[in-house]
C-alpha cells in the first residue's frame, strides 16, 4: 500500500496539469489528447481510490490540498464521465471526501460541496458546450437521446456490482466494501424520485450484506419511505417490505400516515377502508411476524389512547382479514407459527378465530361461537392463566375477528330456542370486557330478558314502532343500563329488523325514534355499513334483507349531511364527537409513549 501511495504521488501533479489544460482548451486537439489518455486516467482514479480509502477525510485534505479541484475538473469533463468506468470509480473517490461525523463549519462544507458534485454525477448530464456536441455528433447520437442513456448505464452498472456483491457474500475480496454502499446511499437521498435511479434505490433496499450491524444512512430509509407514501415512487412489495424490515421508523410513519388516511374521511365505509388498507401494502408486508406484531401494537396502543373510537375499531378488524387473506395467498403451509404473531396469545382460541365462517354450513356456526365463548371465559375468570393476558388483551384479540361477536348477535336474534348462556356471555364480553362478573352476569340478564320480548314479537301477527320500542324498554325496577349495554340492545334490535318478516315495514320509523342526534345516526350507519361488508365476505344470501339494510344506509347517510355539524368532527359510536386533530393526537401520544414503561 505504501508503495502504491507513493506512485499516486508521482502521478498527481501530471494528472492536475492535464486536467488544466483540457478544462481551459477546447480544441479538436485537446479532445484528441483527452480521449487518448482516458484508459490511463481511469487507472489513475482506480489508484487514487485505494489510497484515499485508507484515510478519514481530514487526512485527505491535509495530504492533498488540491484533491477538490482535480475531482471538480473531473466531475465536468464530459470526456472522462462517458468512458468506461470512470464514473463510478469518481463516485467512490468523492465518497471519501464526506466526513462521517463533521465538526465544525469547515467540514460540514466539505460535506456539503461534496454532495453537490455526486448529486451532479448521479443526476443527468445536461452539459451545453462544444465538446460535448462534438463528441454526441461523432457517435450518432442526439443529446436528448445520450445524457439519459449514460444515467441508465451507470445506474445498471451499480445494480449489478450491488447484486454481485450479494452473491459473493463472504469472498471479501470481491465484495463492496460496507462504506461504499453506505456512502451510495446518502447520495441516493436527493435523488430517490428520479425514475431513472428507482432501480438503484431498489438494489440498496434488498442488499442483503454480513455486517453486523446497518449500513445504509437512516435519511435514506426516510426519504424512500416518504416518497412511497406521498405516492412520489413506485416500489414493488419486496423492496418496500424490505425497507420496514430495515427501518423501524418507517415502518411506524407508515402505519401513522394510515391512522390519519382513516381518521380524516368523513365517510369511511369498511370497503373504502380496505382499499386503503390494501393500498398501504401493510396487510401483505405483515405477513413477516415482525412487521405484524409492531403494525398490531401501534392498533393497541391506538384503541387505548382514543377509548375504543369506532374508526380503530373497524381498522383491526379489516385489517386482519386483509391480512389473513394475503397469509393464505403467500403460505400455503405456513412460513411462521401462528404463535409467531400472536405470541401472547392461547393457540387455540387462535386456531377457532381463524376459522371463515363461510367454510363453516351455517346452521352449525353455533359450535365455533360455543367453543370461542367458553375459552374466553375460562382465560378472562380464571386466574390460572395470566400467561394469556387479562379481560383487555382477550378482548383485543377477539376483536381482530369481531365477526364472530356480530354473527352470535344475528343467531340469538332469530333463534327460536333458549338463549345460550355462552353467546349471551359472548355478546356482554365484547361490548365491554373492562366489566367485572356480576357487571357482566346483569348486562346477559338485560339482553336475555330483550330477547324474550322479540321473539315474542316474531311471532306476532302485527308489529308497531311502539311494541319494538316498549321491547327494548328499560325496567323500572332497575339500575339504568350502563352505555355499553344500551348499545349492545340497539344491535340487537337492528338485527330483528333486518331479519324479521315484520321488520322491514316500520324499520324506518323505529330508527327514527333510535337516532334523535348525529351521534347515534352515525353508530347505527356504522352496524349497517359493517353488516353489509360482512354479507358480502359471507356470501350470505339475504336479497331482503340485503336491499333494506342499503337503502336505510343510504337514507341515515343523507340525513346526517345535511343536519348542520361542527366543522370537523368525527362523531364515534360510543362517546362524544371528537375533532380528528384531536383523535390523531391521541393516537400519535399513544403510538410515539409504547416504548416507555
Amino acid at each position: 500500500m505504501a508503495q502504491d501511495s507513493v506512485g499516486f504521488s508521482s502521478d498527481y501533479q501530471f494528472w492536475m496539469q492535464k486536467l488544466s489544460l483540457w478544462d481551459q482548451a477546447s480544441t479538436l486537439e485537446t479532445q484528441k489528447d483527452t480521449c487518448l489518455h482516458l484508459p490511463r486516467f481511469q487507472e489513475f482514479l482506480r489508484q487514487m481510490y485505494e489510497v484515499l480509502k485508507e484515510m478519514d477525510s481530514n487526512t485527505i485534505i491535509e495530504r492533498f490540498p488540491t484533491i477538490g479541484q482535480l475531482l471538480a475538473k473531473t466531475c465536468w469533463n464530459p470526456f472522462i464521465l462517458a468512458f468506461d468506468e470512470s464514473q463510478k470509480i469518481l463516485l467512490w473517490c468523492l465518497c471519501c471526501l464526506i466526513n462521517k461525523e463533521p465538526q465544525n463549519s469547515e467540514e460540514l462544507k466539505l460535506n456539503s460541496w461534496t454532495r453537490g458534485l455526486l448529486s451532479h454525477v448521479l443526476s443527468a448530464f445536461k452539459f451545453d458546450t462544444k465538446e460535448v456536441g462534438l463528441f454526441i455528433q461523432g457517435l450518432g447520437y442526439a443529446p436528448a437521446d445520450y445524457y439519459p442513456g449514460l444515467l441508465k448505464n451507470m445506474v445498471l452498472s451499480l445494480v449489478s456490482e450491488l447484486r454481485e456483491n450479494h452473491l459473493n457474500g463472504f469472498n471479501t475480496q470481491r465484495r463492496m466494501a460496507p462504506e461504499k454502499i453506505r456512502f451510495l446511499s446518502r447520495v441516493c437521498v436527493p435523488l430517490v424520485t428520479l425514475p431513472d435511479i428507482q432501480p438503484l434505490v431498489e438494489a440498496l433496499l434488498t442488499y442483503h450484506g454480513h455486517e453486523p450491524q446497518e449500513v445504509l444512512w437512516p435519511e435514506f430509509f426516510d426519504a424512500v419511505n416518504e416518497a412511497f407514501l406521498l405516492k412520489k415512487i413506485s416500489l414493488p412489495t419486496s423492496a418496500v417490505i424490505c425497507l420496514w424490515l430495515r427501518h423501524l421508523p418507517s415502518l411506524e410513519k407508515a402505519t401513522l400516515h394510515l391512522f390519519e388516511k382513516l381518521i380524516s374521511s368523513e365517510r369511511n365505509f369498511l370497503r373504502r377502508i380496505e382499499c386503503f388498507l390494501k393500498d398501504s401494502l401493510l396487510p401483505e408486508a405483515a405477513c413477516y411476524p415482525a412487521i405484524f406484531r409492531i403494525v398490531d401494537e401501534m392498533f393497541r396502543y391506538a384503541l387505548l389512547e382514543t377509548d375504543g373510537a369506532p374508526e380503530v375499531l373497524a381498522a383491526i378488524q379489516v385489517f386482519t382479514w386483509c391480512f389473513v387473506e394475503a397469509l393464505e395467498k403467500q403460505n400455503k403451509q405456513l412460513k411462521f407459527t401462528l404463535k409467531t404473531y400472536f405470541p401472547y396469545a392461547s393457540p387455540s382460541l387462535v386456531m377457532v378465530l381463524l376459522q371463515h365462517p363461510k367454510d363453516i354450513p351455517q346452521k352449525l356456526w353455533h359450535q365455533p361461537l360455543k367453543h370461542i365463548s367458553e375459552m374466553l371465559r375460562e382465560i378472562v375468570e380464571d386466574q390460572t392463566h395470566g400467561s394469556y393476558g387479562g379481560p383487555f388483551e382477550c378482548w383485543f384479540l377477539f376483536i381482530h375477528f369481531g365477526g364472530w361477536a356480530d354473527i352470535a348477535a344475528e343467531q340469538l336474534v332469530m333463534s327460536e330456542a333458549e338463549p345460550p348462556e355462552a353467546l349471551l356471555w359472548l355478546l356482554a364480553f365484547s361490548h365491554s370486557p373492562r366489566d367485572r362478573s356480576q357487571q357482566r352476569a346483569q348486562t346477559m340478564v338485560e339482553v336475555k330478558a330483550v330477547l324474550s320480548h322479540l321473539k315474542k314479537l316474531l311471532r306476532s301477527p302485527t308489529l308497531s314502532a311502539r311494541d319494538l320500542q316498549a321491547a327494548a324498554a328499560e325496567s323500572q325496577d332497575r339500575d339504568p343500563r350502563p352505555p355499553s349495554c344500551q348499545q349492545l340492545i340497539r344491535h340487537l334490535l337492528l338485527n330483528f329488523l333486518l331479519w324479521a318478516p315484520g321488520g322491514h315495514a316500520i324499520a324506518r320509523e323505529v330508527i327514527t325514534l333510535m337516532a334523535p342526534t348525529d351521534e347515534l345516526s352515525h353508530e347505527i350507519a356504522g352496524f349497517l355499513d359493517q353488516t353489509l361488508y360482512r354479507w358480502d365476505r359471507l356470501c350470505l344470501e339475504a336479497p331482503r334483507s340485503r336491499k333494506l339494510a342499503r337503502e336505510l344506509l343510504a337514507e341515515l347517510h343523507g340525513h346526517i349531511q345535511h343536519r348542520p355539524a361542527a366543522h370537523g368532527a368525527a362523531v364515534h359510536a360510543a362517546g362524544s364527537p371528537r375533532s380528528r386533530d384531536e383523535t390523531m393526537r391521541l393516537i400519535r401520544r399513544g403510538t410515539s409513549s409504547k416504548d416507555e414503561p
